[in-house]
């Protein structure tokens, strides 16, 4: 006979832990961590069975303000932590928060095979375009040009798209949103938490200290209905405030603005985030502003194995097979040597 367990019924003030939040007056990350608090009671995931892991930077303060277990790691190591943990104990849900330049930089290569892999994670990354906790340098995200501490001529490196590379390395779900969207941001968490996989989140996020209104044409109210398409799947891409513009592809392939009028529906490009074939979703990836309208929302989303659940399973077939391991039998065996 099983006996069912009811979960407590919790609420966003039961994932608040006694830390003092040190954050600046204004950072956009107050907003993030507020949305995620919203979304925690329900998710049916015990609070014991919550884990937030994290690497360096202001965004990696966060497993500080959750009253769940968190891990506050080292410097673009967060995805690699979170992976040894979602191996050894695959019942938790293992949540990444991270930033531009600890996921991008010293971070690259570890938030590159969590992503290959399917891990299944749930990253959020924090995108300022600046390094905020060292006090304002240029990051793998700037514009091209920017002048920061360590640019004071402007940057000439071309910036990173955190969705492209996610994308290329073969992300299961991609998605973007923004601190203050409140509603928009809410709906990417709930959405990313639901994925079996690696659920990829770029939030953009204003550093009002070192970067303010970096991000001012996906937040000012009288400005973003023309500088963003709002994704939503299966309907065509349409944007601007009177709804009068839209995307196609030209015959090149590529993505161009048209005005809706006089232009058939069946002509516009079309959101399918569940195709298989990444490449649409890479080419929204690649439409930046301002050169062009930018997309918010789920770029990608599809059903793949997961990394962790093949290991569990193999780990099965193997002691099905051979049974249980003996750790003191792989230690003594093969050569062994004394070190003098």
């Amino acid at each position: 006979m099983s006996l069912s367990v009811e979960l407590p019924v919790l609420s966003p003030k039961d994932f608040a832990s006694d830390q003092e939040i040190r954050w600046c007056p204004r950072c956009g990350d107050y907003s993030i961590l507020a949305q995620v608090k919203k979304i925690l009671p329900n998710l049916g995931v015990p609070r014991e069975k919550l884990v937030f892991v994290s690497g360096i930077g202001c965004s990696s303060r966060f497993p500080y303000y959750l009253n769940t277990f968190g891990v506050h790691g080292i410097h673009g190591r967060a995805p690699a932590i979170a992976t040894g943990l979602k191996l050894a104990r695959p019942d938790l849900q293992v949540w990444v928060v991270t930033g531009d330049g600890d996921a991008l930089s010293i971070g690259g290569n570890h938030i590159l095979h969590a992503i290959r892999r399917n891990v299944n994670l749930k990253v959020l990354l924090f995108n300022n375009q600046i390094y905020g906790l060292t006090k304002g340098q240029y990051s793998p995200t700037s514009p091209l040009g920017q002048k920061t501490k360590s640019t004071p001529y402007g940057s000439v490196d071309q910036p990173l798209s955190p969705l492209a590379v996610a994308i290329g390395a073969g992300a299961t779900f991609a998605a973007r949103s923004v601190d203050i969207d409140i509603q928009h941001l809410t709906m990417v968490l709930e959405r990313a938490a639901a994925h079996e996989g690696m659920a990829f989140v770029e939030i953009y996020q204003d550093c009002n200290v070192f970067n303010s209104g970096a991000f001012e044409f996906a937040t000012d109210k009288n400005a973003k209905q023309d500088n963003c398409i709002y994704l939503e799947h299966g309907k065509p891409l349409i944007f601007g405030k009177e709804r009068n513009k839209g995307v196609r592809l030209n015959g090149k392939g590529m993505p161009e603005i048209v005005t809706v009028n006089g232009i058939a529906r069946d002509d516009l490009l079309f959101h399918d985030e569940t195709a298989d074939d990444p490449s649409q979703a890479f080419r929204l990836a690649q439409m930046r502003w301002p050169d062009s309208p930018e997309p918010l929302g789920v770029l990608r989303a599809v059903a793949r194995p997961t990394f962790d659940g093949a290991v569990t399973s193999q780990i099965e077939q193997v002691q099905a097979k051979l049974g249980p391991g003996d750790v003191d039998a792989l230690l003594d065996g093969g050569e062994t040597w004394e070190v003098r």
